[in-house]
């Protein structure tokens, strides 16, 4: 079979172990993203089955039903904002998931900013590369509030990470948040607004859904601390377009740090974030990490093997009449 991955950044995929299930196929992968919709179809036209690396690559109706050889897009992970099921379903294109969610590599990324951008680590080491002086005093941890927006699997590891460093925990969210923050220990604020104006970090781990999308607002940003520190590692569509920059240049907070954006990948140090010393930006690293790379690329490969014995897989879309 023509096995295409695009959108494969790191280049590292063809090193994991599970790509062996793929021996005997031939796998097209590209590192760079196509730069129009008319590159994408040439890329993606010979493939018989599409790897969709998570959310990088739109698969539209229009894309869809530009690529009459496509039988199967095997998604990496569980889910996908990025993939039009009705459009899959009507062209007879199967879509396979993945079955784990995995919050260990995700969770220990934001601790990572969390500690660099609290205490200055990346601005000061980079001072110090240059031989310059350090011109900074950074925020200690313990004692302070750590705000928790969603306490799900992320969430929660973040939050033992900082009560583990002596912070104090606050979380906001649905009732199932609230509820696993009593069982915790944690406090529960008494508002979205109280939530916003206490922390001093405030780490989003909200899933992305239509009732999400922009949850967090103007509004909600101008009541932090001109000392706090936001942290995203989930998705950029949780902050309504525009309104992280405005704040960081108002004041309010004054810092973030910040694995996720509305247009991935940051090309050409492309991004008003990374011309600001006040924040600390990664490249969507949150799963980069190998044991998550075998474990999420080997669900996915293992159902690309599954198809090609015709045994069972795990469809998104199960109604789906597969093209002949």
């Amino acid at each position: 079979m023509n096995i295409v991955i695009p959108d494969e950044y790191q280049g590292l995929v063809p090193q994991l172990a599970c790509f062996q299930r793929l021996a005997g196929h031939t796998v097209t992968c590209y590192r760079e993203p196509a730069t129009s919709f008319e590159q994408l179809v040439d890329r993606l036209l010979p493939a018989e089955i599409v790897v969709a690396v998570r959310e990088r690559v739109e698969f539209s109706r229009a894309l869809i039903e530009r690529l009459p050889n496509l039988r199967m897009i095997a998604l990496v992970g569980r889910n996908a904002t990025t993939i039009d099921y009705a459009a899959a379903t009507d062209h007879g294109v199967l879509v396979t998931t993945g079955k784990s969610n995995a919050p260990v590599a995700p969770a220990e990324l934001t601790v990572a900013l969390m500690l660099s951008a609290r205490r200055n680590i990346v601005y000061e080491a980079e001072r110090m590369r240059r031989g310059e002086s350090p011109t900074t005093l950074s925020h200690r941890l313990r004692g302070s509030t750590l705000g928790i927006f969603g306490l799900g699997n992320i969430g929660s590891l973040v939050a033992e990470a900082g009560a583990g460093l002596g912070m104090k925990v606050l979380v906001w969210g649905q009732a199932a948040s609230a509820k696993r923050a009593v069982e915790l220990g944690y406090t529960v604020a008494d508002s979205k607004a109280a939530f916003f104006e206490q922390s001093d970090v405030l780490s989003l781990h909200v899933r992305l859904r239509p009732d999400t999308r922009g949850i967090v607002g103007p509004d909600d940003l101008a009541r932090m601390k001109p000392s706090a520190l936001i942290l995203n590692t989930s998705r950029a569509e949780l902050i309504q377009p525009g309104a992280l920059l405005a704040a960081l240049q108002a004041g309010r907070p004054g810092y973030a740090g910040v694995d996720v954006y509305e247009q991935e990948p940051i090309l050409n140090g492309d991004h008003p974030f990374l011309r600001m010393p006040n924040v600390v930006c990664t490249p969507h690293l949150g799963w980069a990490e190998w044991d998550n790379f075998e474990l999420y690329f080997d669900e996915t490969f293992e159902q690309i093997a599954n198809y090609a014995a015709g045994l069972p897989l795990r469809l998104a879309n199960p109604t789906v009449v597969p093209r002949g």
